[in-house]
């Protein structure tokens, strides 16, 4: 199984079930991994043979500043949903964590995993 991964990028966002939290932005941390298509880009050294991965990067800022939702779990679907739907990948992994949420806790998230249709 080949990969891109992106890993440790920090976005900011409104989410939140509480009033609360979504009055101000904070960091979300964004693990995401992409399969690659083939693996042609291996044997053709080619940039139109994988993903731009800067502009998966760019895509999912504006993902997260355009956040309507309120929850973690939706977050990372719309998240899976841009990276199938405008990528060529046929899977995608996405694990989302807000920071220092609950007082002694460095992290709470969700991790989920979507594959083309």
């Amino acid at each position: 199984m080949d990969t891109i991964f992106i890993h440790d990028l920090r976005v900011e966002t409104r989410i939140g079930v509480h009033d609360w939290e979504r009055k101000l932005p904070q960091t979300v941390r964004l693990d995401v991994e992409l399969g690659l298509p083939s693996d042609k880009v291996f044997l053709s050294g080619k940039f139109a043979d994988t993903i731009d991965y800067s502009a998966v990067v760019e895509r999912l800022r504006a993902v997260a500043t355009d956040h309507p939702h309120q929850l973690l779990e939706r977050f990372a679907q719309a998240i899976a949903d841009t990276v199938l739907g405008e990528f060529n990948t046929p899977w995608v992994k996405v694990r989302v964590a807000k920071l220092a949420l609950v007082k002694g806790v460095k992290e709470i998230g969700v991790a989920i995993e979507r594959h083309r249709n």
